[in-house]
């Protein structure tokens, strides 16, 4: 499994904690997990690390994109721009592996495939003062 498809998992996980609790996320990857077909323990592991992480993180991600978001706070984006985001700051800042420019990049990929037509060049746009 490449690095694409499993970023677009882990946006899927992430973007599915804004409709359970947190308690009951644990659950909701593995069922999520167990219905995505053969993957590899070092995989599975890859996508419950980083959606741990993003969701740990998720208040200081909002404040840092709420601060580099003029008239556009966390809470009038849409979830789907809102979650992919998180996902492109949380490697922005905080992975290592994940050049900028390839966290910007694969956040408008991802906002052309599940956002609006607006999607991706807003995420681009927030991202790009975030840069």
């Amino acid at each position: 499994m490449g690095r694409r498809e499993l970023r677009e998992h882990i946006f899927r996980l992430v973007f599915r904690s804004e409709f359970h609790p947190e308690e009951e996320m644990k659950e909701q990857e593995g069922f999520y997990l167990e219905n995505i077909g053969e993957i590899t323990d070092e995989n599975r592991e890859y996508i419950q690390n980083k959606t741990d992480l993003i969701l740990e993180k998720k208040t200081e991600l909002d404040d840092r994109i709420n601060a580099a978001a003029d008239r556009w706070k966390t809470e009038r984006m849409t979830t789907v721009d809102l979650t992919i985001i998180r996902l492109a700051v949380y490697e922005m800042v905080y992975d290592e592996d994940v050049p900028t420019g390839v966290a910007i990049n694969e956040a408008v990929e991802l906002a052309k495939r599940y956002g609006t037509d607006q999607s991706p060049a807003f995420v681009n746009g927030i991202l790009a003062k975030l840069a």
